[in-house]
């Protein structure tokens, strides 16, 4: 268990195999008896909806459940507004709150509801993804996507508390634990030396399964550090971003779910990477190093569509750049980034392909 320390708030994460099981009682622990709507997808309702429903109403609760479709598209100012629908429909106060179950697109989606309907409801997290497990579900970004960029409309909401259930991830696709393993990479690769040396004496992406109370544990230690230091991300809280910027680009211009979030991030961070080894601002070797631990997983290194002039209009959208300005994230070493104020032109240099 991890305890996340903000100053006007704080919550736990527990990871623990088998915990879904015990949701009623974590919920009932944590909240008074109130209405909650369970926001999730098509896919996990079908896997873990019923359950989950029938346990908080044991404890009390007064359940709704509003599932939309599966996938990155559904991360929508149109699905925000259903949702807003469904709890006015239901007679939702703010002293009611959303539990969000399913991988990071709900959470972002059901996050973003809460933080904004009625200025603010009651949040809890429970992501069934590696990817959502080891990043998004924890640090309080909620958001949505639009036509011009990734996240370009949200707002920062912590939950109220996390549960992580590995044993979820048996019901993955591999495609989805792959996406996962990307952010884990980045991890590693910005603050952990220790579990990218634990990363590469892994054979394959089952004997990764096999320790990820471990692994997931050494991410949110992480991130907690960095969240807790910088909750707005205006600073430290950036290196989280490593392959981001790059990746968000590939996303929108090859249209949302085409490339897959942590596909994305696996191309940004060997492209940055490279680019930068070029410039001299990144030790020789390790984008190799990088290459061969993605490769290793199953994971992209390129991207068949590149096109430099429709990624440079995408990434000048990205919520990070300030004025003509942005910050991009390189490592000065294996296990430790570093921020880069770059001029947007600049970017262009980034873009090019070798």
């Amino acid at each position: 268990m991890l305890t996340v320390q903000l100053p006007t708030h704080e919550y736990q994460i527990i990871i623990e195999k088998g915990s879904l099981s015990a949701i009623g009682a974590w919920t009932a622990s944590l909240w008074k008896p109130q209405k909650i709507a369970i926001i999730t997808d098509e896919t996990v309702d079908a896997l873990y909806g019923s359950t989950v429903l029938t346990q908080l109403k044991e404890q009390g609760f007064e359940v709704t459940k509003f599932a939309v479709p599966a996938g990155e598209t559904s991360k929508s100012l149109a699905n925000t507004e259903r949702i807003y629908e469904h709890l006015a429909e239901n007679q939702f106060t703010r002293s009611d709150g959303i539990l969000a179950l399913g991988g990071g697109v709900i959470g972002d989606l059901a996050g973003f509801a809460a933080a904004t309907y009625m200025r603010g409801i009651h949040f809890l997290q429970v992501p069934t993804t590696l990817l959502a497990q080891v990043d998004s579900s924890i640090g309080g970004k909620t958001g949505v996507n639009t036509k011009n960029a990734k996240n370009l409309v949200g707002a920062f909401w912590q939950p109220d508390g996390v549960l992580i259930d590995p044993d979820t991830l048996n019901t993955l696709e591999p495609r989805r634990v792959r996406e996962g393993i990307a952010e884990i990479v980045k991890s590693a690769a910005i603050a952990d030396r220790h579990l990218w040396e634990l990363l590469s004496g892994l054979k394959d992406e089952q004997e990764l399964l096999e320790q990820a109370v471990t692994i997931i544990t050494a991410c949110l230690e992480i991130k907690r550090k960095v969240v807790e230091e910088d909750e707005l991300d205006n600073g430290i809280r950036l290196i989280l971003n490593f392959g981001h910027t790059i990746g968000h680009a590939i996303e929108n211009t090859a249209g949302y779910g085409v490339v897959s979030h942590g596909e994305a991030v696996a191309i940004g961070m060997v492209q940055i990477n490279r680019v930068a080894e070029e410039k001299g601002l990144t030790p020789k070797q390790t984008t190799q190093q990088l290459i061969e631990l993605l490769k290793k997983f199953g994971l992209p290194i390129s991207y068949e569509q590149w096109n430099e002039e429709t990624l440079y209009q995408a990434l000048t959208h990205d919520k990070k750049t300030r004025g003509t300005a942005i910050k991009i994230i390189l490592l000065d070493e294996i296990g430790k980034a570093k921020i880069v104020p770059t001029d947007i032109e600049e970017m262009k240099d980034y873009l090019k392909r070798s």
